[in-house]
């Protein structure tokens, strides 16, 4: 660990981080000393998800990242709160059906969610990373925009436009001193998955689904590389990934 990078102070707005991957990405960012603003749709969820992330400099908001004024209003609380902002963490996002099975207010909202959310937040974010420190923008992905599994038209439509967003994002940037990153998870037990908790806890000890924590512990291992260290996409998934 001689080139890790300490997040104390760091400023991080984390978008969904009430559940799954964004929940236990809080807590290490609340014992890693990094000051967050954290936000989810749910009231509930949020105020576990903060008593959960124990005694760190946390700010919650209920907030939907598919709408504007979410957005308008979550930055506005970094600006307070923060004074500014280090690192963005973009990790709210909702699992879908085949296209043709949902309602159109449901697509286009998984779209607005999964896809145009990351978009306005990372605009958002770039306009407030100092050019002489830097900052870092990291996209929680999926293995879906890669594996294309039949059931996941609408998911993985968005989480590949996220894998080409950031790409092409890091080479806007590089001139800003801002480092894009996407973590691409494979089937992890959080909610989004459509199966009960105990079929969940029986796909992890047969090594098909990760738990949050260990996809939460790669995106801090990213975030604290050395400055002269750029980790451009991070494929982490259980070792029986179902692939079709």
């Amino acid at each position: 660990m001689a080139h890790h990078t300490s997040l104390a102070d760091t400023r991080v707005l984390l978008t969904g981080g009430t559940t799954g991957i964004g929940r236990a990405t809080l807590k290490l960012l609340s014992n890693e000393g990094a000051r967050v603003v954290a936000f989810g749709r749910h009231r509930e969820d949020l105020d576990d998800a903060i008593a959960a992330a124990g005694s760190g400099d946390v700010t919650g908001l209920v907030a939907d990242v598919a709408t504007k004024e979410s957005v308008d209003r979550v930055f506005a609380a970094v600006d307070d709160r923060l004074g500014g902002l280090d690192i963005l963490i973009a990790c709210a996002a909702l699992g879908a059906q085949p296209l043709h099975e949902m309602a159109d207010e449901d697509w286009r909202y998984v779209i607005d969610t999964n896809l145009v959310g990351y978009l306005a937040c990372a605009r958002e974010a770039i306009k407030r990373m100092d050019e002489s420190v830097g900052g870092h923008l990291l996209f929680v992905g999926s293995i879906s925009a890669e594996i294309k599994a039949e059931g996941e038209s609408v998911y993985s439509a968005t989480k590949a436009g996220v894998q080409a967003f950031a790409e092409t994002l890091r080479k806007e940037v590089a001139s800003r001193n801002i480092r894009v990153s996407v973590v691409q998870p494979g089937s992890v037990a959080t909610d989004m998955q459509e199966c009960s908790e105990e079929e969940k806890r029986q796909a992890v000890e047969r090594e098909e689904m990760l738990h949050a924590d260990e996809v939460a512990e790669a995106i801090l291992f990213v975030l604290t590389r050395s400055a002269a260290t750029d980790i451009v996409n991070l494929r982490i998934e259980p070792r029986l990934q179902k692939t079709s």
